[in-house]
């Protein structure tokens, strides 16, 4: 079992960008494609954007295409989540999340991902 750690949220201004990131406890990520959930306040978990194991497909939920960018590096430790233009309905709890099963494809339902983090907080001030 992979334990996630995500990283790099915080307060921003509308209009502003972040990165999160997603790392392995432990180990690497090379074995899963990879997902990125946010939660909004009184709202249920979105799918954001996800990835595939060897990286090179990419899917992303309509209202973020052209403002984020997935990602993951070459070591296949690290996940990453770039975030431009940000809004105050982009505020949210972000989650990274690992799809073990999908060998090639890339997980867009909350039920295909098998391990979660904590969580990091997202907020974007109008």
């Amino acid at each position: 079992q992979v334990q996630l750690v995500e990283s790099g949220g915080g307060l921003v201004q509308a209009g502003g960008s972040l990165r999160l990131s997603c790392r392995a406890s432990g180990g690497t990520l090379s074995s899963y494609a990879m997902g990125w959930i946010r939660q909004a306040p009184g709202k249920e978990r979105e799918f954001v954007a996800a990835i595939s194991r060897s990286g090179s497909s990419t899917n992303y939920a309509d209202s973020v295409k052209g403002r984020f960018t997935i990602s993951r590096d070459a070591a296949k430790t690290t996940v990453f989540l770039q975030m431009n233009s940000l809004r105050p309905e982009d505020t949210a709890v972000y989650y990274c999340a690992a799809d073990r099963r999908a060998l090639w494809g890339v997980p867009t339902t909350l039920e295909e991902y098998d391990y979660w983090g904590q969580g990091t907080q997202v907020t974007v001030s109008s």
